[in-house]
């Protein structure tokens, strides 16, 4: 086997065909499973209840998740963290460690870069490079998973809300999401890992068909499609009517709520014009509203709104019967926000070609 396998990359089942090519019995498999997503073992010397030659072959065909980081950051209050993975390929990604009182919630992210071009958002500026494999995603959660093992807590939450638009890397995302809710494994409750999109309105609409438990967040930032198109590129294609539509067939399906994402922008998004017209596109929807002050990045001169005008948005979408949160920013002073970090560290992280 000339490339390493990534365990991460594999289901039980195949983890299983890989135990049997190598010779050994099929309870092995389920030992294998427990270390790498119960037990969270760094490497193959500490699998002590398996034999030593197959932890030998194993170091020789296969790896344990992502690299040690490039690069970490904590928040001033302690409470946010940040790292930024080197992939093999050279590409960055970056995963956030969120402290709450009762939650240990991770943002995760799926691609390398983003091709949706959402012009507030640095991961959006910054292009597409490739997806990410199950692997590389379920990884992420792994390295933070250990941390938080080591302190004596867990994984409550999962948000895969950073770089990269999940449903365009639909399979790797969902195969992500299933090795993480095996009972017999990492074991974290579907309902405790939330997908969000910009709106890709046929995954959408399969999401719905295969009755996914997990939570499905819709970023929106906008209520007409003038707006919009300025914000989101992808509102050319799929406009909001149309979103919409997808929204209310996932509810049917489902009959789970869905959340629509609100990044509020000063002077842009905030006024209360464009509050009464999203409460007149929701009403009547199972729905919930985070509103979100805008995290700034560099390739986009919008601010964050006000307090006050948060809260006047917040009150007129209430008149329409449309609950809303106020979602605290966390780890402004990290570049938390997604593909902040990447883009901050790049130049110092990458080899300067020869002059």
């Amino acid at each position: 086997m000339d490339k390493l396998i990534n365990l991460y990359d594999l289901t039980f089942d195949e983890l299983a065909q890989l135990v049997a090519e190598l010779g050994q019995p099929a309870y092995r498999a389920r030992q294998l499973w427990t270390w790498l997503y119960q037990d969270l073992a760094a490497d193959f010397a500490g699998m002590t209840n398996l034999p030593r030659d197959f932890r030998e072959k194993l170091a020789e065909v296969a790896t344990l998740g992502l690299e040690q980081p490039v690069l970490e950051q904590r928040s001033s209050d302690g409470q946010t963290k940040k790292v930024l993975f080197r992939l093999p390929d050279g590409n960055f990604i970056e995963t956030v460690l969120m402290r709450y009182e009762k939650r240990r919630t991770l943002c995760i992210s799926s691609q390398a870069g983003c091709a949706m071009g959402c012009v507030f958002c640095a991961t959006g500026q910054m292009g597409f490079m490739r997806n990410l494999s199950v692997g590389e995603i379920v990884g992420q959660v792994i390295y933070l998973a250990r941390e938080l093992a080591a302190e004596g807590q867990r994984v409550t939450n999962i948000v895969v809300m950073g770089m990269g638009e999940p449903l365009h890397n639909y399979r790797n995302t969902l195969a992500a999401v299933d090795i993480l809710t095996d009972s017999r494994g990492f074991n974290l409750g579907a309902r405790k890992i939330t997908i969000s999109t910009v709106g890709l309105v046929p995954a959408i609409r399969r999401y719905a068909d295969e009755q996914r438990q997990t939570p499905l967040a819709i970023s929106l930032h906008a209520a007409t499609d003038e707006e919009r198109d300025r914000l989101l590129p992808v509102n050319r294609r799929w406009p909001i009517a149309e979103l919409i539509d997808a929204a209310r067939y996932y509810v049917a399906k489902t009959g789970r709520r869905i959340t629509f994402e609100w990044a509020l922008i000063e002077g842009e998004n905030d006024t209360i014009e464009q509050a009464q017209a999203l409460g007149r596109l929701l009403q009547g929807l199972l729905c919930h509203v985070n509103l979100i002050p805008l995290n700034p990045t560099a390739g986009y001169g919008g601010q964050p709104s006000s307090r006050e005008r948060v809260a006047a948005f917040q009150a007129e979408l209430a008149k329409y019967g449309v609950t809303s949160t106020i979602r605290v920013r966390r780890g402004i002073d990290i570049q938390a926000g997604c593909g902040q970090l990447r883009d901050r560290a790049i130049q110092e992280l990458t080899p300067r070609s020869q002059e």
